[in-house]
């Protein structure tokens, strides 16, 4: 018997630090993606909820006293927000898992403990960052500096809400500048823990806003004209989107977008160990994580083994309630995304792919947007279910004959964000990450490190988060030209 999550109703947004009533008076029902009852009701975001929130951050920044302060002042409250994540995470793991299905045995790693890492990486990054930095010019000694970009316009899914919202709030926070949070109207709840722990550390008034609302608001935020910096996750068709809105002011934009990621199985690879490293993090968050492993390759000499194992262990993963900690798979986060993958799955058959195991709706699952996982054999890298990103538990089992045609298969693909390999040389798996073109690659394990840069080639983006190179994107670069013959005092 599990805990059901009562029903959480919340009648005012966070505009500017502080609980205020939302100018209109549209409703965001939350629905259960297991239950399919509602389980929660927050104030949808309007237009005028926007400006309010923009209008205060742009007032934070360019007045107040947020970006004045001096590092350790902003640290030491960064450092009250992750520790309140620390003290709070269950209560976001499970809020997370009732909204989007997430199964609470790795919610509380995925979407809790994991946004608490990215907060307390951004500090470590912000520590060591070169704010300003003497050179050498052509023409005489320069200065340059690194200025906070401005104003934040930061727009989060709803598969990993609050890891997406720390990878932006972090390092902007950090550096100084001030934020409007648009979140998901499928996951609006854990956004008010985030509200609350904000108001808490003692962030200044206007510093930060959180906003529930839909892509028609989202829009007007990213092409509002005090925005500064927009830093978006979500598909990719939403991240053009968002590029052409921003591109009318010359909005910058940071863009982590979807993925199609191979995982090559070299043919001397430990098919235990590599079973066991790949279906994690090819069936992760029920398959709705952009970074899954979707196209595991496997070699001819060994595909009908490899085949059998993945199978039986994609088949074994326990499929139920997200909120029952023997949980494995739980549902898909909406009817919507149930029927894409069952479209999808469909497809696959029509393309000649083979299934190997699952492919309906549980039989135990009388309600609910469950889709059993599900392994494509005999699938050819010209499928659609093959190249295009499904979003849901539908992984492809794909053969190839020597490495060449491996690393081929995995870069032939719109798309450029994660991958691995699986090998018992591990230096031959690092000629092979060189190798394929990806943003992120393991070799042997499947890790997303908050210290190293994340983010896509081709269609999986634009810039980077994490590490320095992410602290980066919220800076604007300033030269300072001094006169011949300087020298600091």
């Amino acid at each position: 018997m599990t805990e059901r999550t009562e029903l959480v109703e919340h009648g005012q947004l966070f505009i500017g630090g502080e609980f205020t009533d939302p100018l209109g008076t549209e409703v965001i029902e939350v629905i259960s993606p297991h239950t399919e009852q509602v389980i929660g009701r927050v104030p949808h975001a309007s237009e005028g909820d926007v400006d309010r929130a923009v209008a205060a951050a742009r007032r934070a920044f360019d007045e107040g006293p947020w970006p004045r302060m001096g590092l350790d002042e902003r640290i030491a409250v960064i450092t009250r927000i992750k520790d309140a994540f620390a003290v709070r995470h269950e209560e976001f793991a499970r809020l997370i898992s009732a909204q989007n299905g997430t199964p609470y045995s790795s919610s509380v790693m995925v979407q809790a403990l994991a946004a608490m890492m990215v907060w307390d990486s951004a500090i470590t990054v912000a520590r060591d960052f070169p704010y300003e930095e003497r050179r050498d010019g052509v023409l005489g000694p320069l200065l340059v500096r690194r200025e906070p970009v401005g104003v934040v316009a930061a727009v989060v899914p709803w598969n990993v809400p609050q890891f997406t919202a720390a990878a932006k709030l972090a390092p902007a926070l950090l550096a100084g500048c001030t934020a409007v949070l648009k979140v998901s109207p499928e996951t609006p709840l854990d956004a008010y823990v985030l509200a609350e722990i904000a108001e808490e550390a003692g962030l200044p008034p206007g510093v930060l806003s959180i906003l529930p609302a839909d892509r028609e608001v989202s829009e007007y935020l990213v092409g509002h004209r005090d925005v500064d910096k927009v830093s978006f996750t979500g598909s990719v068709a939403a991240g053009r989107r968002v590029m052409e809105v921003a591109s009318r002011n010359l909005t910058r934009v940071t863009l982590e977008l979807g993925g199609k990621s191979a995982a090559i199985i070299l043919p001397d690879a430990d098919l235990e160990a590599a079973v066991a490293g790949i279906v994690p993090f090819a069936w992760m968050i029920n398959g709705q994580a952009c970074v899954a492993q979707t196209r595991i390759l496997a070699p001819n000499s060994r595909y009908d083994e490899m085949a059998e194992a993945f199978a039986a262990a994609a088949g074994a993963l326990r499929v139920g309630d997200p909120l029952d900690p023997t949980t494995e798979l739980g549902p898909l986060v909406a009817q919507r995304q149930q029927q894409r993958s069952l479209d999808y799955i469909k497809l696959g058959q029509e393309e000649g792919a083979k299934i190997l195991t699952g492919g309906n709706r549980p039989a135990a699952q009388e309600r609910g947007w469950y889709v059993e996982p599900t392994l494509f054999g005999s699938v050819d890298n010209s499928m659609r279910i093959a190249r295009e990103e499904i979003f849901g538990p539908v992984i492809c089992l794909i053969p190839y004959e020597d490495e060449a045609e491996a690393v081929r298969i995995a870069d032939d693909s719109p798309y450029g964000l994660s991958g691995s390999v699986w090998t018992a040389d591990t230096e031959r798996g690092i000629d092979v990450a060189r190798r394929v073109r990806t943003g992120t690659y393991s070799v042997n394990t499947f890790s997303l490190d908050m210290l190293g840069p994340f983010g896509g080639y081709k269609n999986s983006g634009l810039g980077r988060e994490f590490g320095p190179e992410g602290y980066g994107e919220f800076f604007e670069h300033k030269m300072i030209h001094l006169p011949a013959g300087y020298r600091e005092a």
